[in-house]
């Protein structure tokens, strides 16, 4: 019999992870020094909170804790692209894995696209293609969306935007790149700093769950009642999630989780799992390929615990 979600003790779980007696590996792991922000990020922080079809949230300690959305932003906006390109978007990046780093300087051979949507060359493509004339107004675009998966209004920390813009050397270079193939049809800086805008959006773990719940229930938001895109948009989003979501450990992620998700320098994890729930882990220390030491285990817990594995017989 399948446990019920709605009694799932995420704090006992949360304990797990952090009993070092237990599993070692879960005090490994490097946080992110790329922008100072992150390098300040608190290694100890870790957080987990699921949000069923029906609403009802289950949330561990620290899960009101803000941190800046950082990489797992990438699905909403490709979410948003899809929807104010009335599929379009499709067109100007593809859909294949890379099994290569989140920030590889790579397009793909002859159409000189961005291989995938979570990778942040995608990322930054599809910022720019979200409905806007200016950066003001794509940077206005992007907050009303997010806001719209989350079910509230969230605030943008303008430290940490500021440093994205101006420390993002790769996402210039692959900015200027895509400029210079003729994929990306607004300036380069504009597309950096939109895209470093939408990662320093301040999120917690109990809001980046709401945001996953909402593509799980097919682009209604289970807290809101609203539908923020079609049916059709979610179904899009999450299966790019399942193949790419997770850069070059992606199919380790869905033979061992088999849940789609979408990982984060800032530690943070959302998770999609259709039908069945959205959930968010966030804790700072990351593997070798960017993902969260104590989020992957985490995900691997629930996805057992709460038969999620999307291949698993039922």
């Amino acid at each position: 019999m399948t446990p019920d979600p709605h009694r799932y003790d995420l704090d006992a779980l949360r304990s797990r992870l952090l009993d070092h007696g237990e599993d070692a590996d879960t005090d490994e792991g490097e946080v992110d020094d790329s922008i100072p922000q992150l390098a300040d990020a608190d290694p100890g922080l870790c957080a987990i909170a699921l949000v069923l079809p029906d609403g009802t949230t289950r949330t561990s300690i620290d899960a009101q804790v803000a941190f800046s959305v950082q990489s797992a932003v990438k699905p909403f906006l490709f979410a948003l692209a899809l929807l104010d390109t009335d599929g379009a978007a499709l067109d100007r990046v593809g859909i294949e894995p890379t099994g290569e780093s989140f920030d590889a300087i790579k397009l793909e051979s002859g159409t000189g696209r961005p291989p995938n949507p979570m990778v942040n060359a995608g990322a930054l493509l599809t910022a720019s293609l979200v409905s806007g004339s200016d950066t003001a107004e794509r940077d206005a675009r992007i907050a009303e969306g997010l806001a719209a998966f989350a079910g509230r209004d969230l605030s943008v920390d303008e430290d940490v935007a500021h440093n994205e813009h101006l420390l993002g050397d790769r996402n210039h270079a692959l900015a200027h790149l895509m400029r210079a193939e003729g994929t990306m049809r607004v300036g380069a800086d504009d597309a950096v700093a939109v895209y470093a805008r939408a990662c320093a959006t301040l999120v917690d773990a109990e809001t980046l769950a709401v945001m996953g719940a909402t593509l799980a229930c097919g682009g209604v938001n289970p807290r809101t009642g609203r539908r923020v895109v079609p049916e059709r948009v979610a179904r899009d989003v999450v299966s790019v999630m399942a193949t790419c979501g997770v850069y070059d450990g992606s199919g380790r992620w869905m033979r061992a989780v088999g849940i789609p998700a979408k990982s984060s320098v800032s530690g943070a994890i959302v998770l999609a799992a259709p039908g069945r729930l959205g959930a968010a882990v966030v804790s700072p220390p990351l593997d070798a390929q960017g993902t969260s030491v104590r989020g992957r285990r985490a995900s691997e817990a629930l996805s057992e615990d709460l038969h999620l594995h999307s291949f698993a017989a039922r």
